[in-house]
């Protein structure tokens, strides 16, 4: 697989060739007998995270705020109330990367508030790009870092709702100013080691 943007893989519902020789993260080997692929195993991820995030957004903090019995701020820890769902997934991503630095994630985008959150490689530069003139479709490839290398999957994040554009929207740090609902807003980056 090539590392530019020509030789990324893309895909909808069409199969990712060329990984099925990788093996994923500690294990040996390659193949189907080495254990779950990449991408597999880069959608699995994505599938928990995207289901914990809309959890949290619709049952927790949307619900909450709705009863007017707490709000969500991006002070959380200040104002005393509850973290943002993008603040949430950040804090979930780096608690995993403690306990297991076999693979990690993080919400970037290519307009972000946090500077912390703006893409730092080609791949993620890439896929974020990519991700918001196709909808609908993830950013498959691999990349090397540091002499290692992974494989990078960029899934589309959407503002689910108007609460979402319009906190970017108002925010005074946002470079970007008019988001609308249903709008691709950054992209969640999966990365996994893969044994060449």
């Amino acid at each position: 697989m090539g590392h530019s943007k020509a030789g990324a893989m893309v895909c909808g519902a069409v199969a990712l060739a060329g990984v099925t020789a990788f093996g994923c993260g500690g294990q040996g080997g390659g193949g189907a007998a080495a254990g779950i692929q990449p991408q597999q195993m880069a959608d699995a991820l994505y599938a928990v995270i995207a289901a914990d995030r809309a959890t949290y957004a619709g049952q927790v903090v949307d619900r909450l705020v709705k009863e007017n019995a707490i709000k969500a701020t991006e002070r959380f820890k200040e104002e005393k109330t509850l973290p943002l769902p993008a603040q949430m997934l950040r804090m979930g991503a780096e608690h995993a990367q403690k306990t297991n630095s076999s693979f990690s994630y993080a919400l970037l985008s290519q307009w972000p508030i946090n500077q912390q959150n703006k893409a730092k490689t080609e791949a993620e530069k890439a896929g974020l790009k990519f991700v918001a003139e196709n909808p609908g479709k993830n950013y498959y490839t691999e990349e090397k870092i540091a002499d290692k290398t992974y494989f990078t999957a960029v899934y589309p994040d959407k503002a689910v709702a108007a609460a979402c554009a319009n906190c970017h929207n108002e925010h005074a740090d946002s470079p970007r100013k008019d988001f609308k609902e249903g709008e691709i807003m950054g992209g969640l980056v999966i990365r996994i080691p893969v044994n060449k």
